[in-house]
């Protein structure tokens, strides 16, 4: 089994956000990951080959400075 564990990813998710707490997520949400990245990620470690576990991958955006 494989643990994908992304950090804050580009999503619509952000809109859903309202009052104060919308201010803050925007500025979060300016590193986010692109989905994309996530995918490739994920496409990385179901590429290996049988004897290969994949036991975590963590992502986070090179501009994140949580």
């Amino acid at each position: 089994m494989t643990c994908i564990a992304p950090g804050y990813v580009e999503s619509d998710l952000k809109y859903g956000t309202t009052g104060v707490a919308k201010t803050i997520m925007m500025e979060i949400y300016k590193a986010a990951i692109a989905p994309s990245s996530v995918a490739r990620a994920i496409a990385y470690a179901i590429e290996q080959p049988a004897d290969v576990d994949i036991n975590e991958i963590v992502l986070r955006p090179t501009a994140e400075d949580f």
